[in-house]
């Protein structure tokens, strides 16, 4: 590997790293720091709002590609806003009585996750311009990487930080953070990117709806996309009940905590670079075919805490398998995101397919907890297995490997 080479992967890295930092402070560090400070469960529910720009994000996802300043670089212009709006944010944040102002809290939050998505998009976009096909296996192992870091520090690493050094003080060491991931960006020097033919001649209106409705009509596309609605949906439906069956097998908070927030995410850090070199040595159909199978094996791991085996170490191996395995599957899916998304529309059409993999997460998160109190945990484990299982034969007979 040259330096040129590591120069962008070190780039992607440290912008998804600060990308993910906010992220997961939102949706796993806030509500428990929120709880201690004796906001009630139905206030502190009202942060599933937060997630809505990651469904919705493909929505203004067109005016990334179509509108920026092409003399600095179209993405990076458009990389420092969002990362300059997001620290200036968080800056303010730090200021804010989560006691008192939580209205004031809540929006802020908002407009972090608002200007999060954003980033992911201008970001992706990047990413597809930098990395050439035979290098996207391992730089979306770094990408994936990169968000299990961020999970990590903004996970486990700002509860430790609440702690000790309060909400004013953890908010503007993750404000700093965000900025930091400047820095690579400043020295980038992004090449000119060719719109589509025709792209330019659109009016704005026009050009909003082709790009959206171009990527959607290309050929085989919806196999795809049944592809990324299926794939993950098992895993998520299993891994979404792990964190209460931890609860009710005796596990304290803190123990939680441990295994979910630093030993699973560096799991899932180390998985997602092991994918990165097999990608390109197995190809995408075959990745996905194996990673897929692995992940039924995973999923039957939690079976083993159902059982009775709960000691610590079984349940941190459980976790391990299921993160290291989940990583390098969803490697292979960003991957092949990458490989179905058009220079010049990249933001778009990135960004079309990963909320459409988010949605199905987020259903899939949703219906394990109707489903487990209908047939308890060995049913919900069992049903996420078959649905596994299905999504393997969708891939064997619709997805076309084209890289």
């Amino acid at each position: 590997m040259n330096r040129q080479q590591l120069k962008r992967l070190g780039l992607l890295c440290s912008l998804y790293v600060s990308q993910y930092i906010p992220i997961t402070f939102l949706y796993e560090t806030l509500p428990i720091f929120l709880r201690q400070q004796g906001l009630s469960l139905r206030t502190i529910g009202l942060l599933n709002l937060l997630a809505l720009p990651l469904i919705f994000k493909f929505l203004w996802s067109p005016f990334i590609d179509r509108y920026g300043f092409t003399r600095w670089g179209h993405y990076r212009v458009w990389i420092f806003g969002f990362q300059i709006l997001l620290g200036g944010t968080t800056i303010a944040l730090a200021f804010v009585n989560v006691s008192s102002q939580f209205q004031l809290l809540l929006a802020g939050a908002l407009l972090i996750s608002v200007l999060s998505a954003s980033q992911d998009i201008a970001t992706d976009a990047l990413a597809v311009g930098l990395l050439s096909p035979q290098e996207r296996g391992f730089g979306n192992g770094v990408q994936r990487g990169g968000n299990a870091l961020g999970a990590l520090i903004g996970g486990g690493g700002m509860l430790l930080l609440l702690n000790f050094w309060g909400w004013q003080g953890t908010l503007l060491s993750l404000a700093g953070l965000i900025l930091l991931a400047l820095i690579p960006l400043i020295r980038h020097r992004e090449s000119v990117q060719q719109k589509p033919a025709g792209y330019g001649e659109l009016n704005a209106i026009k050009g909003y709806f082709k790009t959206l409705t171009n990527f959607c009509r290309r050929p085989q596309i919806s196999g795809w996309l049944l592809v990324l609605m299926t794939y993950a949906f098992g895993p998520y439906m299993a891994s979404t009940m792990f964190r209460p069956l931890l609860v009710d097998v005796g596990l304290s908070l803190a123990d939680i905590g441990l295994l979910l927030g630093v030993i699973s995410y560096s799991a899932g850090f180390a998985g997602a670079l092991v994918a990165g070199l097999l990608i390109t040595q197995l190809g995408r159909k075959r990745s996905l075919l194996i990673f897929g199978s692995l992940q039924v094996g995973a999923i039957a791991t939690y079976l083993l805490p159902v059982a009775g085996f709960v000691s610590f170490p079984m349940l941190s191996l459980v976790a391990i398998t299921n993160q290291v395995i989940n990583s390098m599957a969803t490697t292979t899916l960003f991957t092949i995101m990458m490989d179905q998304s058009q220079v010049g529309t990249a933001g778009t059409d990135y960004t079309v397919q990963s909320s459409i993999a988010y949605f199905s997460g987020v259903f899939a998160a949703v219906i394990s907890g109707i489903v487990a109190q209908a047939i308890g945990y060995p049913g919900l484990f069992g049903l996420s297995m078959a649905i596994a299982l299905a999504s393997i034969l969708v891939v064997f007979v619709i997805f076309q490997e084209t890289k």
